[in-house]
């Protein structure tokens, strides 16, 4: 047990990274040691950031809280801080259930651990540290994710979001604007801009949808190379963002759309407030705008109400769309929401299962044929890490943690962090295989 170090476990979706990265940077300058999601304990305090979204990530997160509690009984840590979206939702629950952790903060009264804690202690237990090190990022220096707001005003039926992160709220453009720019003069040179809701920022600071207006000057700060757009919204989609997409270079041709079905009666029971005709539509209308645009989604199996029918008619829909990039997930009956009040979880896990898989196994086809294209193509690629006798890269059409990657080979070192033209001369399912050189170097 290392006196003095924290070890921080992120859980869930890049918003929490975020958080995650805020404590930590906070706590450094309060004297702490901190490590990012370290394969085992040394520290002497323990914090998780905890996802709370579905079943599975709750189950996720409890499994690691029992570890700790495993771990604190051995001593091999002295204590445990719970945070995140599980602790905003089940705070009550999880303080009386398990009292071996120290104490259980929500999504957004996290800073009070800060306080909570106090200053770091020299040997002596009686002098205040000072700011030794840099905390450690939570992700590569050369990428960031910049939360753009927090919460939703939407009202999908099988979606705790609202419930745990309450009503949409933006944070100020300028606010964004200097972020990014104190990141850039870090060395920082991409960007995954992230929401619960991209597509609606700015309705309530500035009365309007405003998230074409931000890329727009976010595209304008010197040192910004990528710019990539995360979790829109389909119903009331800005048009007008198309149009500063097609304008810079610097914003990859990339879009997270989550569409979660395309039979219209799934969308009513679901409360998507689209149907499949205007889906595809939209669709259609931001390939033409944004020539050569990856579009990624997600999709949902297994909501209530399902029927063999309305599968079919999504397996059909994702074959004709043939997106570039999806996700799935199976539904989650959760308390609080309008599902877990209306429907029932009609849908037996088994079929639930099957479904996911035939959808995924659809999806491995599409991915396969549209990266076989790429085959004999440049593209630029930017080098993420260093493995034993290659390197891992993306293109501006994958984000970290959750698209493909660019296995990459150089008969000389390449720098990670920096941006290479790249040939590409291979896939691997979802992975592309290229090659590239130190003189092939572009930022």
């Amino acid at each position: 047990m290392i006196a003095n170090q924290i070890d921080v476990i992120s859980l869930g979706c890049s918003k929490n990274l975020v958080d995650s990265d805020a404590l930590m940077r906070r706590l450094a300058q309060y004297g702490y040691t901190l490590r990012h999601d370290p394969e085992e304990l040394t520290g002497e305090i323990a914090v998780v950031n905890t996802c709370g979204f579905i079943q599975a990530a709750q189950e996720e997160s409890i499994n690691l809280i029992l570890s700790l509690i495993e771990a604190k009984k051995e001593g091999r840590i002295r204590a445990i801080y719970v945070m995140g979206c599980l602790g905003e939702r089940f705070r009550e629950e999880l303080t009386a259930e398990l009292p071996e952790v120290d104490k259980i903060y929500g999504k957004y009264d996290w800073k009070q651990l800060i306080t909570d804690l106090g200053p770091a202690l020299s040997a002596d237990d009686a002098t205040p540290l000072s700011y030794r090190t840099p905390p450690p990022s939570v992700t590569p220096q050369h990428y960031s994710y910049i939360k753009i707001s927090e919460g939703c005003d939407r009202t999908c039926s099988y979606c705790a979001i609202p419930l745990i992160t309450g009503r949409h709220h933006s944070r100020p453009m300028e606010e964004i604007v200097r972020e990014i720019e104190k990141r850039v003069a870090t060395g920082c040179r991409e960007f995954q801009i992230i929401a619960q809701d991209s597509t609606y920022y700015g309705v309530d600071l500035y009365q309007e949808q405003a998230i074409a207006t931000l890329l727009d000057r976010l595209a304008q700060v010197e040192g910004v190379h990528w710019l990539r757009l995360h979790y829109a919204y389909p119903n009331h989609f800005p048009i007008e963002l198309l149009d500063v997409m097609a304008k810079h270079d610097n914003i990859c041709k990339y879009l997270d759309l989550a569409l979660q079905h395309s039979s219209n009666h799934m969308l009513q029971l679901m409360r998507r407030q689209i149907t499949r005709e205007e889906t595809i539509a939209l669709l259609e209308r931001i390939r033409k705008q944004v020539p050569g645009i990856a579009l990624r989604t997600t999709m949902m199996v297994g909501h209530p109400g399902e029927t063999d029918e309305d599968f079919a008619d999504l397996l059909d829909f994702v074959s004709q769309m043939r997106f570039e990039r999806l996700g799935a997930f199976q539904y989650s009956h959760e308390e609080g929401t309008y599902a877990y009040k209306h429907y029932q979880d009609d849908v037996p896990p088994e079929v639930k299962q099957e479904r996911y898989d035939a959808l995924m196994s659809i999806q491995e086809t599409i991915s396969t044929s549209i990266n076989s294209r790429k085959v004999g193509t440049t593209l630029e690629v930017v080098v993420d890490r260093e493995e034993e006798d290659y390197y891992v890269g993306r293109t501006q059409y994958d984000s970290p943690e959750v698209d493909g990657e660019v296995i990459l080979s150089s008969d000389s070192p390449l720098r990670v962090g920096s941006f290479y033209q790249a040939e590409i001369t291979g896939i691997e399912e979802y992975d592309l295989i290229a090659t590239t050189s130190p003189e092939h170097l572009i930022l």
